[in-house]
């Protein structure tokens, strides 16, 4: 029996389950891979906001991520929420001895209630530490923003704002339309050796989308655990996204934005 495709997931945890290690965990299995977890902040979350949180610190999320590094056969990683410079550092300094592992990096910022998780200082240890060590980086408008130091305001925007970030980083990006106006939701993947490509469906009317950054960082890590090159994972995952997004309209839990259900 062939093993599963072991994926590590780096985030933090959220006690609605919507986001963060648990979304990601259900879908790593979904599309046949194992999930391994290093939990980066502990947060008190539902459907409506994030009354709560707190950093895990540094010393402790670099030693979860170097015991499943040195024992499981990791395929994969994937970040998500890293609280500070100082976790980046950490988390970057076990990664670089692994050099050869895959990486997508879902540069949480803030969450979609407001919170905000990643200051001004922990985004440039973000681009100068962790993010050249990346496979694929995978930010919506708003975070390519706080990247590239300038608005996305229009689809012209989008492509020259990615290959900007591909020339400034030295990785890969997925630039997500979520935020962005009309029917029709695209993403744009911009290579290191500079190839474009779109990922468009069309947009779906529901409420509970809470989460689908991380189910859709997790899922593309699952595809590169399982030998799939970039853009075919990415195109496997924004499928898979909108599956999840359809079942997430299905569910009446909370009062807010409810997960898109991958699972």
């Amino acid at each position: 029996m062939k093993s599963l495709p072991c994926v590590l997931t780096i985030a933090g945890s959220d006690s609605g389950a919507g986001a963060g290690i648990q979304a990601d965990a259900r879908t790593i299995h979904a599309l046949g891979g194992y999930a391994c977890t290093a939990i980066a902040a502990v947060t008190a979350q539902n459907t409506r906001g994030v009354p709560a949180w707190r950093p895990v610190a540094p010393a402790l999320i670099a030693a979860q991520v170097s015991a499943v590094l040195e024992d499981l056969p990791v395929a994969a990683i994937k970040t998500g929420l890293l609280p500070g410079p100082a976790a980046i550092r950490a988390v970057a300094a076990v990664l670089r001895k692994h050099p050869r592992i895959p990486l997508v990096i879902d540069p949480v910022i803030g969450s979609t209630s407001g919170a905000r998780f990643l200051s001004a200082a922990g985004v440039r240890v973000l681009a100068a530490e962790l993010l050249p060590r990346a496979t694929l980086v995978t930010p919506n408008w708003p975070e390519a923003g706080v990247l590239a130091d300038r608005r996305i305001t229009s689809m012209a925007d989008v492509e020259p704002v990615g290959r900007e970030l591909v020339a400034r980083l030295g990785c890969a990006v997925l630039l997500k339309g979520g935020h962005a106006p009309g029917r029709m939701c695209r993403d744009c993947l911009v290579t290191i050796d500079g190839k474009v490509h779109w990922f468009e469906s069309p947009r779906l009317a529901t409420r509970n989308t809470h989460g689908t950054g991380c189910v859709l960082s997790a899922a593309i890590a699952a595809g590169l655990a399982r030998g799939l090159k970039l853009a075919p994972a990415v195109k496997q995952a924004h499928a898979f996204l909108q599956r999840a997004l359809r079942a997430g309209r299905a569910q009446d839990w909370g009062a807010g934005r409810g997960p898109a259900f991958a699972g």
